[in-house]
């Protein structure tokens, strides 16, 4: 039995050792969706139903494949709350280990397609967002710290706001940010190539009392709704990127 205790103790150090090695080399991550199935050393499974997430040949932004991301209703529903009404989502969310870090600056960039069959509604619809990891650090309300909407966006700091239909064609995005939650923060969006946000100032939640300053952040993409008893609704990822920036920035 003491053997058996010293075995599996070092391979828990092991494993500390090689996920602390892990988190200081930087992050360079490229999908094309361009395999039969999705990389598991990529995404998660946890934030959409089974048979959501599908390979699509058809509409795509480059190569021969992108994704279909499927919501239909109450697909990993939440009930109504304090917070708000009830929601549904099917969302690719990335890995863990993928996790950006605060105080560190990242580009992604996706390209994401609408048809024209999501109605547009002053309702929840969220087709992108990047979450802090909350749970010790005591994030009140525990909203995203960025994201990009499909709806009516009053009550909310919105750093971009446009009226066209972007419905049925590609919208590609490029963020380059730094999620700090003092004046060091920054967000630098472009849509199509053309600059729509160029902030500074905090982008993350103030640490809890007795809690480092550097935290965790994870991007999703797909849809979060409302749960109004809808029909199912698809969008389409593709060209997904994601860089860890040096000292001398972001190419």
């Amino acid at each position: 039995m003491k053997r058996f205790l010293l075995v599996f103790a070092g391979m828990l150090l092991l494993g500390f050792v090689f996920l602390l090695a892990l988190r200081r080399i930087p992050i360079h991550v490229y999908d094309g969706f361009e395999s039969p199935g999705l990389s598991w050393s990529r995404w998660s499974r946890n934030r959409f139903a089974r048979g959501a997430v599908a390979t699509e040949r058809s509409i795509v932004r480059s190569g021969d494949g992108a994704l279909a991301v499927t919501v239909h209703s109450r697909d990993r529903y939440e009930a109504a709350s304090d917070g708000g009404v009830a929601s549904e989502r099917a969302e690719l969310m990335e890995s863990w280990w993928l996790f950006s870090r605060t105080s560190r600056t990242y580009s992604y960039s996706v390209s994401l397609y609408i048809p024209n069959e999501i109605p547009q509604t002053p309702e929840r619809l969220v087709i992108a967002q990047w979450k802090q990891v909350c749970e010790a650090r005591r994030c009140r309300p525990d909203n995203p710290i960025l994201a990009i909407r499909l709806e009516d966006a009053r009550g909310k700091q919105v750093l971009y706001s446009g009226d066209e239909d972007v419905r049925g064609r590609w919208l590609d995005f490029r963020f380059v940010t730094r999620f700090d939650s003092t004046n060091q923060g920054s967000i630098d969006a472009t849509l199509g190539g053309q600059g729509i946000v160029h902030y500074r100032g905090p982008t993350a939640y103030q640490p809890a009392p007795g809690y480092p300053e550097r935290g965790l952040v994870y991007f999703k993409t797909g849809l979060y709704r409302d749960a109004r008893g809808e029909g199912p609704w698809t969008i389409y990822v593709d060209e997904y990127r994601k860089d860890e920036c040096g000292k001398t920035g972001c190419e």
